[in-house]
């Protein structure tokens, strides 16, 4: 960069300008005869180019004109004899082919039909053409007998071979009566490659490219029939070739097209660089002589300014002292140090001597003496004492010389450093005062990172403390064991009683514990009322005897302002040698899950078949994502009878698993699982989309099944997406209803379910009531549904036969139904006097294994058709 700059400078200095100038000129001078000597050359060789041009324009309208004045003494001669036979056509065209021409075939066609040619052979089959009929050659002789013109057309392809121009002459007879009638077209076919060669177009040693624009003698306008392309579009000399009718405009260009530069074009250039060498280089050489000396008178200036300058800014003092004389030179600055007066007065030994303070005379005296003594350098620092009594730091340093008369002195500098020596007693300070906060900060810090890894309200270790306990302990040697407790019917205490009855309970509960444990062991606070316990050494029998003191501690009533509160815990214990301390956790977790779900209040071990569990959830949850992604779920269909006429009044969708190991399943081996995995949805719709596709196929083979119903999961009515989806989908009014659990949500005021209830039965969808009399509904959630149906459950079902209050409220079930209008649909029907009962009961559907197991579409359709239950019955 710096020799950039410097290298910007010395190009662009003043003393540059006058031959910057001259070069300029020069060279605006240089560009413009370039310029020109591109013009000369490029009219040059376009003139060469046109004149080679006008030599083929010329020999084309010569040759063309000359072979139709030889056909025109033929027409001449059969102007007088009209009636001419081939033999004398014959005789005359020959006297014309064998002159010096490029003409090919001759033919005449009286009333446009030709009977005249020659020569004959190879031409018999143009005897008798009708121009007339000819689609190819009529317009050019009518236009030639209309116009009473010759008219010249091509280069056409000739039947017999080759390629040529054809010009067609109508001739015209006198008559009788002083006027003239038309006879016929005399037409003469000019050789192509003949006439090209004639013309020199075809000549080897021609050095321009050439094209021929106007096919059938159009002109400019017309198609291209010779040359190429890159000659039109090469900025083409032009000319026009005049026919006898119409024109042809001939184009060229050099061969390899137009010469980019002239043929003199370095030669010139070189010329004109040379001159302006001669011109430039005095100017430079002379303007950088006269730079050179200006640059130096500033650079001389420049650094006197700056010495100045920097003596100012840094307010050193400069001083010399006769070590003979004792007399002593300061300048400015150093008198202002000393606050001594300005104006150059020579000062003394004593000026220097009685400025220093007492405390550090005898040390600076030392100094000076030993520099002197050594004729060495010279280097202290001390305090001086000013008239006006205030304090100032100064620091100097000298060096010993002998002036031209070898008089011994020392020359030397001083500045006064008060500001540093300040600066640097604060800075000390500073540091004690930074030194003694740091201390407190330390302490602050401890206590933080205390209340960080501890709980504020029990002071037992928190969750963060827990895991770092148990990165700690990933890698441990030893039989480690974790106990996950969870206190039971906390919750409701806390609910019942308020958060200061809480907080008292959690802090009972953390006593407990450490009364519990031993001093080894490790009690956290991990959630709100969850406890880890982490211990080492402990076999089976004793992490159960310690679960079990626990447990028996927990139950112990507490008293609270005068409440007795109970309340329990559930422990998951998880231990084994060797395995990961984070894994206990969650093999802790799970096994505290299993003592929950089997009745609280006790412990549970993590153990094989807990983890068999494990394994075998997550390998069904990966069959069910395969599956769904093989479209391994399908549709069974059970149908559902009329109860008086026993005639199918529709079917139910039941999804099941089509498992490529373990055959067709039922959804209760894979709809817990399905529901964790929150896919039911997903299978819901699978069922829909299916049953939707066999109740047309059923429609189109004239299946008469009224309906079908899929059973919807509580997931699925929370979908937001729902009633987008289903617009999409072909769903007929009346002719699909959608099964909804009771227990889903009849109780409950979901906005979102009451919105897609109610969009649902706008699609025409009827709402039905799935398993009724197992969940918590009201009369007032039936009032609210207004469900289509209801589907009284099988367990109320079943035991109709054998219990007469069992009959009974199966009966109010129905008649509650009909009350509301609600059909009423009894499922678990298997024996022909549920059959009976039900119908006596009032109600409308059955649907059981009496009547028909769930079955593939293919088997209902073929049960559908054989009407085997009537028989049955």
């Amino acid at each position: 960069m710096l020799n950039s700059g410097r290298l910007k400078r010395a190009v662009f200095s003043s003393a540059n300008l006058p031959a910057a100038i001259a070069f300029v000129v020069l060279l605006v001078c240089a560009l413009v005869a370039d310029q020109r000597n591109r013009e000369v050359s490029d009219q040059l060789a376009r003139a060469d180019v046109l004149a080679k041009v006008n030599i083929i324009r010329a020999k084309l309208e010569g040759n063309i004109g000359g072979n139709l004045q030889l056909v025109q003494g033929l027409v001449s001669t059969i102007v007088t004899e009209p009636y001419m036979g081939q033999q004398r056509f014959a005789a005359l065209a020959r006297n014309l082919l064998e002159q010096k021409s490029q003409l090919r075939d001759i033919a005449g066609a009286p009333d446009l039909v030709i009977a005249l040619i020659y020569p004959l052979e190879g031409n018999e089959k143009a005897i008798g053409l009708d121009y007339r009929k000819s689609d190819t050659q009529r317009m050019a002789a009518l236009r030639a007998r209309d116009q009473r013109a010759l008219v010249l057309a091509g280069p056409v392809k000739l039947a017999q071979g080759g390629r040529g121009f054809i010009g067609r002459i109508p001739v015209f007879v006198p008559t009788a009566g002083g006027g003239d009638r038309f006879w016929g077209i005399v037409s003469a076919v000019i050789d192509v490659d003949r006439l090209y060669a004639a013309s020199g177009l075809t000549d080897p040693d021609l050095d321009i490219d050439v094209a021929l624009i106007g096919k059938d003698a159009l002109g400019g306008g017309g198609e291209l029939f010779f040359g190429g392309d890159n000659v039109v579009s090469g900025n083409p000399v032009m000319a026009e070739v005049q026919l006898p009718s119409g024109s042809w405009q001939i184009s060229a260009i050099p061969k390899g097209g137009w010469p980019t530069a002239p043929k003199n074009e370095w030669l010139l250039r070189l010329l004109m660089a040379l001159a302006g060498a001669l011109v430039v280089l005095p100017i430079l050489v002379a303007g950088r002589l006269f730079g050179e000396r200006q640059k130096n008178d500033a650079e001389l200036r420049r650094l006197s300014r700056r010495l100045e300058l920097a003596l100012e800014a840094s307010a050193i003092g400069v001083w010399e002292h006769d070590t003979v004389s004792n007399e002593l030179v300061w300048d400015d600055r150093i008198n202002e140090i000393y606050g001594k007066p300005a104006g150059g007065k020579t000062r003394s030994y004593d000026d220097w001597a009685l400025a220093i303070h007492p405390e550090d005379f005898e040390r600076a005296k030392a100094d000076f003496d030993s520099a002197v003594a050594t004729q060495g350098p010279y280097s202290s620092q001390y305090r001086l004492l000013r008239p006006d009594g205030t304090i100032r730091h100064v620091r100097t340093r000298a060096s010993f010389f002998r002036d031209i008369n070898g008089t011994p002195k020392m020359i030397g500098a001083e500045w006064d450093v008060t500001g540093d020596v300040l600066l640097n007693e604060n800075l000390m300070r500073e540091r004690r005062l930074s030194e003694s906060k740091n201390a407190e900060l330390n302490l602050a810090k401890a206590r933080i990172e205390h209340v960080a890894m501890h709980d504020s309200l029990t002071g037992l270790p928190n969750r963060r403390y827990l895991d770092e306990m148990l990165a700690e302990n990933r890698e441990a040697d030893g039989r480690a064991a974790l106990l996950h407790l969870d206190l039971d019917r906390f919750k409701q205490i806390n609910d019942t009683l308020g958060h200061a009855a809480g907080d008292a309970l959690l802090v009972h509960a953390s006593k407990v514990i450490k009364a519990s444990v031993g001093s080894a062991d490790f009690v956290a606070r991990i959630g709100g009322d969850e406890f880890v316990v982490l211990s080492h050494g402990r076999d089976d029998k004793e992490l159960a005897a310690l679960a079990d003191h626990i447990i028996d501690a927990m139950r112990q009533p507490v008293d609270y302002l005068g409440h007795q509160c109970r309340f329990g815990v559930s422990i998951g214990i998880a231990a084994n040698s060797g395995v990961d301390a984070r894994q206990l956790l969650v093999n802790a977790d799970l096994a505290l899950y299993r003592a929950k779900g089997r009745g609280r209040n006790r412990y549970e071990f993590f153990n094989e078949e807990l983890q068999s569990e494990i394994v075998r959830t997550k390998q069904t949850a990966d069959e069910i994502l395969g599956g769904l992604e093989r479209n391994e779920f399908i549709v069974y269909y059970q149908p559902q009878f009329d109860a008086k006429t026993l005639e199918i009044v529709g079917v139910e969708a039941l999804s099941r698993w089509d498992h490529p190991q373990r055959g067709m399943l039922t959804p209760d081996a894979y709809i817990k699982v399905a529901e964790e995995l929150n896919v039911v949805a997903l299978i819901d719709r699978t069922v829909l989309e299916q049953a939707l596709d066999n109740f047309e196929r059923w429609s189109r083979s004239h299946l008469n099944i009224p309906r079908v119903s899929v059973n919807v999961s509580a997931r699925r009515l929370e979908d937001r997406d729902l009633i987008k989806g289903l617009r999409k989908l072909p769903i007929k009014e009346g002719t699909v209803s959608f099964e909804l659990v009771e227990s889903i949500f009849l109780d409950e005021n979901d906005e979102l379910v009451s919105w897609n209830i109610e969009h649902i039965k706008g699609l025409g969808i009827d709402v039905e009531i799935d398993d009724f009399g197992t969940g918590h509904a009201s009369i007032v959630s039936l009032l609210k549904l207004r469900p289509r149906r209801l589907k009284i459950d099988r367990q109320l079902v079943t035991p109709i036969t054998s219990s007469t209050a069992q009959r009974q409220l199966v009966s109010s079930i129905i008649d509650i139904g009909k009350s509301l209008g609600i059909e009423v649909i009894a499922e678990g029907v298997e024996t022909m006097e549920h059959a009976r009962i039900l119908k006596e009961l009032g109600c409308d559907i059955l649907q059981g294994f009496l009547f028909g197991y769930p079955m593939d579409a293919k088997a209902f359709k073929a049960f559908a058709q054989s009407r085997k239950w009537l028989a049955a019955s």
